[in-house]
């Protein structure tokens, strides 16, 4: 039976992982707020580019690497905790499984969701990436510099491993996956049982992110995983607009980009 102890320990690794996702979103949102409204007043429109540089500068490079590299220093702990190493070939190995891996569970799950008549929500970035497909090409190179390390740095580097000082990596790496997946609830549109249901699709690339980043100790293979994973949604849903046709998408590459 758990002592007080080790509940309240449990307890606290929760909150503060709760807490740093929180904080997180609302440092980079408050940023990108403030941006515009400065930006506005001195009469500079914000274009639909401008608004998704705004927010991976601000929001995912701020906003989330930012607190994540503050809450390390608040804790006297260097890149060190997070594991940050030139990739081996073995971690190469790792990338390139945890890739194929993470688009397979998206398809699969696709087809279920296909299968049982479910309704998913789209992302709302990828909805402007349909209006504007120029934001596309950004998109994909921020996956590998921005959007990747940012959201790893944060999810897994800080997230996961403060709740492995409490719990059994497994449930760690689920909690972990669970919470990044729940904050892009508020990146999607359409009904919220629509948006429960990306949610859930979205645990699952997600997981594959967090194991593989336990079976390397190193934070640079999550991140390549992750940002070839969105790159290549991405890169999808740009060559289906350009050269397909909007009736031909696959509701795989809406369902279950995790901007």
């Amino acid at each position: 039976m758990p002592t007080s102890g080790s509940v309240l320990t449990i307890l606290r690794a929760l909150v503060v992982a709760a807490l740093l996702s929180v904080v997180g979103i609302g440092v980079g949102g408050i940023l990108v707020i403030a941006t515009a409204l400065v930006l506005g007043a001195a009469q500079v429109a914000i274009t639909p580019l401008l608004s998704i540089v705004l927010s991976l500068a601000l929001a995912t490079g701020i906003g989330f690497g930012g607190v994540a590299l503050l809450y390390l220093r608040y804790r006297g702990k260097g890149l060190e905790y997070v594991g940050l190493s030139v990739p081996t070939l073995r971690d190469v190995g790792f990338v390139v499984s945890g890739y194929v891996a993470s688009l397979a569970l998206l398809v699969l799950a696709s087809m279920v969701i296909t299968s049982v008549g479910a309704e998913a929500a789209p992302n709302t970035t990828a909805e402007m990436g349909m209006e504007n497909p120029e934001i596309l090409l950004l998109l994909i190179p921020a996956s590998f510099l921005l959007i990747g390390p940012g959201e790893e740095l944060l999810y897994r580097g800080v997230v996961q491993n403060r709740l492995s000082e409490a719990l059994p990596a497994p449930l760690a790496i689920f909690l972990a996956s669970l919470i990044f997946a729940a904050i892009h609830y508020f990146s999607l549109s359409g009904a919220p049982q629509a948006r429960l249901v990306s949610i859930s699709v979205l645990v699952l690339p997600t997981l594959v992110f967090g194991t593989m980043y336990e079976l390397t100790d190193n934070l640079v293979v999550p991140a390549l995983i992750h940002g070839a994973y969105n790159a290549t949604l991405f890169s999808l849903l740009y060559l289906t607009i350009r050269y397909v046709g909007m009736e031909d998408l696959p509701q795989t590459v809406l369902t279950g980009m995790p901007l």
